[in-house]
């Protein structure tokens, strides 16, 4: 009986790995939504600094829903796969991990029409939490480096340096460019 349960935890284990490989390898290995997030946080936080707040919030809330349909436009004129299959065990979590931003960015943006300074730290913790979920889906631990630390930068602005919260805009930008690399660098 103990023999049977090992079995069929190895063979859901090895179904889970097989998945998480198909993931990186249609997405390399996840490295285009955060260089296109990179580019739009760039922009956000530019807006910020020689615009006004609400360009920047407005920036990032309505930009980072052309996120995922950007990047997924810039794998489709890659070479190789460019979705995973219908009916692939993981299309439904990456979807639910993608719609948890937008819905989080709500409550950034909340913040940030009463307190502006506190917005991009809010939305970086709010993007890190977003990107935890992605250890399962890719099958990588590095996506909770970049989890944490983007947390992490959102905290310490947030409790330490609220007056320089236009920082967290070059900060994620900074931190989503750099792992994108590293992502697009680790095995798949």
């Amino acid at each position: 009986m103990l023999r049977a349960f090992r079995t069929v935890c190895q063979a859901g284990a090895m179904e889970i790995q097989q998945a998480q490989a198909d993931v990186r390898r249609v997405y390399y290995g996840g490295s285009v939504g955060p260089w296109v997030s990179s580019v739009l946080w760039c922009a956000a936080a530019a807006a910020g600094t020689w615009g006004s707040d609400q360009a920047a919030m407005v920036t990032l809330f309505f930009g980072g829903m052309l996120i995922m349909p950007v990047s997924l436009l810039i794998m489709r004129l890659g070479p190789g796969e460019n979705a995973l299959p219908k009916g692939h065990p993981m299309n439904a979590l990456a979807t639910q991990t993608a719609m948890t931003v937008p819905i989080g960015l709500l409550v950034a943006l909340a913040l940030g029409i009463s307190a502006p300074h506190l917005f991009f730290p809010a939305a970086l913790a709010i993007v890190g939490a977003h990107y935890l979920p992605f250890v399962f889906l890719y099958g990588q631990k590095l996506f909770a480096v970049l989890g944490i630390l983007m947390v992490l930068a959102g905290v310490v602005l947030t409790l330490g340096f609220p007056e320089y919260g236009i920082a967290g805009g070059w900060i994620g930008a900074a931190l989503l460019l750099i792992f994108g690399f590293v992502l697009h660098r680790a095995p798949r």
